[in-house]
Parts: C-alpha cells; structure tokens; sequence
C-alpha cells in the first residue's frame, strides 16, 4: 500500500537526497533549482511513501484546476528509485488519480523524462499511464541528440565553420562572465526569435552558484571580444545545451562550431549531448532552420513528449 503526501518546504532535504539517488532525476528536480522561480507557479509536488520509506516524487504544479507535472520544467514525471517495478507504479498511478479527484483537479497534463537521461530503464510510468487512464498525446516535441561513443560525421558547412574559428584564432573556454554573454543571447533570440531567455541574468547566475558543476558557460573570444557562448546543463550522462548565441561577427567566424567542438571534446564521460527541442508552438511547427544547425553536428531525433488525460 501507497500513501501520497503533498510537498512541503520542509520535506526539501528528503527530497533532494532522493532525487540525488534516483534512477531517472536530474538537478532539474533538485528543490534548489524548481524554487528558484517559486513565485510564478502554485506547487503541488507530490511524494509517495510505502512501507513509510519515499518510493517516488512528483514535481508539479497546479493551474486553474489542471495538474501539470511541471509548466517550468522541460521534462518531468515520476522520479523513481531502482527498485521501482512495473506493479508498484501502477497502483501509484491509481492513487494518484484518486487524490486528484479528490483535490478538485480536472484535468492532468504530465510531461515525461527523456529516455536518455535514465541512468536505468525508467519506463514504468508510460506503461501505468496506458493501464490506468484514458489518456492522449497532447504534444511530441523533437530534439536532437548525439551519442558520443558512436559520433555521426558533421556536415560540410560545419567543419568549414570549426575550421574558420581556428584559422581567425577563435579562442574557446569555460567561463564566469555571463554578464557578457547575456546581451549577445537576448539580442540573437530577439532578432531571430522574438522571444527572451528563459533565465534572466540574475536568475542564471543563482543558479550557477547553486549548481557550479551542472551549470556552466562556454566562451568564444577574438582579441580579448567575446563573439559567443555556450551555457550547457550537466547532468550524469548527458550534456545539455540549454544556450547558444553568437554575434554576427561570430557567426561569420564559426564560432558555434567552436563551441559545439570544445563542449564534446570537456566531457567525454557523458552518454550524450542533447541539443533540446526544435519545435514550436505546442510541437505543430518544427522550425527547420533550427534542427537542420543541430543534424549538422551529427544528431538525430529524440522525442519529449507530453500526455493527458483526466483522473
């Protein structure tokens, strides 16, 4: 038997510890990292105990009456230990409907972690969400990952471009100075996107501090100029880049082939290098221009997708 409680601040120390220990967490998870942006969503994180011992947690938030496992998260779901099984997280399932019926909650849209950033198989909840609701597909987004034990050759157009960012002595490295890539992203996404960053600067440089070794930036440099960055999130087998940007200039000089070279060439120890989504507007629109840029350093499809259904 399962008994669901609701998350509290001072549950964060348990929380965190699990998500630490779990199969399928990532720091997304880490209560540091979710409250940062605590003001903009109503929690309604969930934890599941049986036998008195945390089997599973929940990230989520709730709006007007919809349970969404989490609207500032990319990926979510239920975060499990190894010893997880396929019945244990059916009857989760069961419970978890019945708690949100009686919680007023019409409605649930459930996000769910990326098979690739499972340390171990962690699929139980898509097969409990078959077993147990009428569930539908409300969105498949696509990103574009590489395997870096079995690299696919980069295109033309992007080896000319690391070639170019050597030959015009483009230096690249880690870095602090976010204050001078920020302006450089929030010009490149506004000119070319119409949107800002997901972070403010002040948001990322808390984060960095929270998360030193998960969250860091790459610079590209000519003559002391940056021309670029790289932000990427480090998980426990994937590097993610969660910011790319570079200026014209950079851009003419190859510098995001620079960068995309030196961050695969940091972390061998990872699985994967994960571009992220490269679709638009609920995953109707794939913006092809995007995805062609991220196919051109040799990734391939890997789908996020998004369920619903009501408890």
């Amino acid at each position: 038997m399962f008994e669901v409680v609701r998350y509290t601040p001072e549950h964060l120390e348990e929380w965190n510890l699990f998500i630490a220990q779990s199969k399928n967490g990532t720091f997304l998870f880490d209560r540091r990292y979710m409250d940062y942006h605590a003001d903009r969503f109503s929690d309604h994180s969930l934890m599941f105990y049986r036998q008195e011992k945390l089997y599973a947690v929940l990230p989520a938030n709730e709006r007007e009456h919809t349970f969404y496992t989490h609207q500032g998260l990319t990926y979510g779901g239920l975060v499990m230990g190894t010893e997880a099984t396929t019945v244990h997280v059916i009857e989760i399932f069961e419970l978890l409907n019945q708690y949100l019926k009686q919680h007023d909650i019409h409605k649930v849209v459930y996000k769910a972690v990326p098979w690739i950033y499972h340390l171990v198989p962690a699929e139980e909840p898509l097969y409990a969400i078959h077993r147990t609701c009428r569930y539908s597909l409300l969105e498949r987004d696509v990103s574009s990952t590489i395997v870096l034990s079995r690299p696919v050759k980069w295109k033309k157009d992007r080896r000319h471009g690391l070639r170019l960012s050597r030959d015009n002595g483009i230096e690249v490295k880690r870095s602090e100075d976010y204050a001078a890539f920020w302006p450089i992203l929030e010009e490149n996404l506004h000119t070319n996107h119409g949107v800002k960053p997901v972070h403010s600067l002040d948001e990322i440089l808390l984060l960095h501090q929270r998360f030193p070794k998960n969250v860091v930036l790459f610079e590209a440099r000519k003559d002391g100029q940056m021309l670029g960055g790289c932000v990427v999130y480090l998980m426990s087998q994937v590097v993610h880049t969660q910011y790319i940007s570079a200026t014209p200039e950079g851009k003419r000089l190859g510098v995001v082939d620079a960068l995309i070279h030196e961050v695969l060439c940091t972390y061998p120890e990872c699985q994967y290098l994960d571009f992220g989504k490269s679709t638009e507007t609920h995953s109707d629109m794939l913006n092809e221009n995007l995805i062609y840029q991220k196919e051109g350093f040799g990734a391939r499809a890997v789908c996020y997708d998004t369920y619903g259904w009501e408890p």
